[in-house]
């Protein structure tokens, strides 16, 4: 049951607890020294451009696994770490990337250090909606000796967690999980908040990861006995078939989930009910074809129930679907209207492995 972390940074004396925050996410992980300083680094000019460029915004950290579902059994955990804020945006991004480019009169190499020490950066931003950096910080692998992986999959997948009023550990929880050409991404929202509620959450992703190969209908009749001695969740899981291109999604509780095909939006259906307790009998399975300009986006009801997709979802392909999560929650919510309780937003997104536009 892994903890998540939100630090407000609205002084200079909350960079400091955003760096302790950041040592301790990643010797949770299990990194070594030397990756537990990247991540403290990191952390570090993140919260500080808080200050410096947008007046403040908060730092999120979490473990998660990597974007890309590259192999069923692999649950090596990266420090993921997001700054969120509302502050005025940047009018190029590429520029403000760039070594020596500062706007308050530094020595502007913030951005510059985070993008050479992260294995995995993203960033977003948008003039009057403010900015979303993104960085991942992993253990140096050693070389791999095992023999040929399988072949990257089209699709990433990413998301974000945020715990209410600032607690230890949220209710709710996402994973993504590969076995063969399939893809599974579930998001569960344990009944309360608190570890009780991390507590079933948690139980159903430890689910997912035994049994990968199940359909969505299939896998909720599975969580509805594992998760029995816990509170009890609401629960949506999308399954992929990446060479038939189809999208097959179930879901119990008030959870909700959109696709974007083209242009169009369209809702996700769940039935009523609450996985561990009150299982509907009859669990259709909506299906939906995938193409490569597809995105889906799964959540939990701390997001509220008309939020906008924002500018992020136009260029699902170019941007780390964890950035796409993290700009939905940012513009669902501002400094005077926070989030109302755990909010969890998983995104499946196309990605092009060989790095083409």
């Amino acid at each position: 049951m892994p903890r998540v972390w939100e630090v407000p940074v609205h002084d200079s004396t909350r960079v400091r607890d955003a760096r302790v925050a950041a040592g301790a996410a990643a010797r949770q992980a299990g990194l070594a020294e030397d990756r537990v300083a990247a991540a403290e680094l990191v952390t570090t000019e993140l919260a500080t451009n808080l200050l410096k460029h947008a007046g403040g915004g908060r730092i999120l950290l979490d473990l998660v696994g990597p974007s890309a579902p590259a192999y069923g059994d692999e649950r090596g955990a990266l420090v993921q770490i997001v700054a969120v804020d509302h502050g005025p945006g940047m009018p190029d991004t590429a520029v403000a990337l760039r070594d020596g480019y500062s706007t308050t009169a530094t020595l502007g190499a913030g951005l510059g250090t985070c993008l050479r020490t992260a294995d995995d950066f993203g960033l977003h931003s948008a003039p009057g909606r403010g900015t979303i950096v993104m960085a991942r910080i992993a253990s140096r692998p050693a070389r791999d000796t095992t023999g040929p992986r399988p072949a990257p999959l089209p699709v990433r997948a990413g998301g974000v967690n945020i715990p209410l009023a600032g607690g230890e550990f949220s209710g709710d929880a996402w994973v993504c999980v590969r076995t063969a050409d399939r893809v599974t991404l579930l998001l569960a929202d344990g009944l309360g908040h608190g570890p009780l509620a991390a507590r079933a959450s948690s139980a159903a992703v430890e689910e997912l990861r035994q049994a990968p190969h199940l359909s969505p209908a299939d896998l909720l009749r599975r969580l509805n006995s594992a998760l029995r001695d816990t509170r009890g969740a609401a629960v949506s899981v999308a399954q992929l078939d990446i060479g038939a291109g189809q999208l097959s999604f179930a879901g119990v509780g008030n959870v909700g989930a959109r696709l974007r095909r083209g242009d169009s939006w369209q809702g996700l259906v769940s039935r009523p009910g609450i996985v561990g307790a009150h299982l509907p009998t009859h669990l259709p399975q909506q299906q939906a074809g995938w193409t490569d300009d597809c995105l889906l986006v799964l959540h939990s009801d701390g997001l509220p129930s008309r939020w906008s997709p924002g500018p992020a979802a136009d260029a699902p392909a170019s941007l780390d679907p964890a950035v796409i999560a993290a700009t939905i929650v940012r513009d669902a919510s501002s400094p005077a209207r926070p989030v109302r309780d755990d909010t969890a937003v998983a995104v499946l997104s196309p990605w092009r492995p060989d790095g083409t536009p």
